[in-house]
């Protein structure tokens, strides 16, 4: 690959210092800069940018995160330069936040409305669903409800992945022939085959909760939504790259 470009260079360091005071302030690190699901207390609006830069506490999700940054970013930067670069990376984060997020409270509203419609307030709801602690004389329908909404309510979304996946996306459009490998299956495949089946596993993990190569508590939406909209500001830029809106 060669010399690191200057955009995946600033972003290996910023990564590597955050994923450094994780490992010294975990706690307080994870409460400010994690993301959170809106209605939960921890949300902030810095959170839908800080999080790109959190990851977990153990090295194999950075490790993973930044060797993609690095092989593909490389790659990436150098054939749209370091203003498109940094748009599309900081985009697909974007658009991985809006999948998770849309993804969350589609799963969420169903039950917190049946919670409200079964006599309970907000406020109760939400004091049940942060201190997970309920009364006795909740019926079984309402328990299945808070035990649903539960996890969706205290998730919280670390890491770079939905901005690797944009790039994943944007390298398989400038480079479709392009040979990869699963360290898992390593068979060559060309990228044009490659990147839609991981974006396919991605969204049948989603839908059905069923891991194939990533850990069970993937935020599997937020890498098909930065995959897509890798996928759309490439498509727009290569259909408009000879016209007066090309961006240089």
């Amino acid at each position: 690959m060669g010399r690191l470009t200057e955009g995946v260079k600033h972003l290996l360091i910023i990564n590597i210092l955050f994923f450094i005071a994780t490992m010294l302030y975990g706690d307080f690190m994870y409460e400010w800069f994690a993301l959170y699901f809106p209605k939960n207390e921890n949300f902030a609006v810095w959170q839908v940018i800080t999080h790109m830069f959190m990851h977990g506490e153990g090295f194999m999700h950075i490790g993973f995160n930044m060797f993609a940054l690095w092989m593909f970013g490389t790659t990436v930067e150098r054939g749209l330069g370091f203003k498109k670069f940094l748009f599309i990376y900081f985009s697909a984060g974007l658009g991985a936040v809006l999948f998770q997020l849309g993804f969350y409270y589609f799963n969420f509203l169903p039950g917190y409305s049946g919670l409200i419609s079964s006599g309970l307030n907000a406020t109760q709801i939400i004091e049940m669903l942060t201190t997970n602690r309920v009364p006795g004389d909740l019926a079984t329908t309402q328990l299945d409800a808070l035990r649903g909404i539960y996890p969706i309510y205290n998730a919280s979304m670390v890491g770079a992945s939905g901005c690797i996946m944009g790039l994943l996306a944007a390298f398989g459009m400038m480079n479709p022939n392009a040979e990869l490998m699963m360290i898992f299956l390593p068979i060559p495949i060309k990228a044009k085959y490659f990147i839609p089946g991981i974006i396919l596993l991605d969204v049948i993990s989603a839908v059905t909760g069923q891991s194939f190569f990533s850990p069970s508590n993937t935020a599997y939406m937020a890498h098909v939504g930065g995959a897509f909209f890798g996928f759309i500001i490439m498509w727009y830029w290569k259909k408009n790259q000879f016209n007066n809106k090309r961006w240089n």
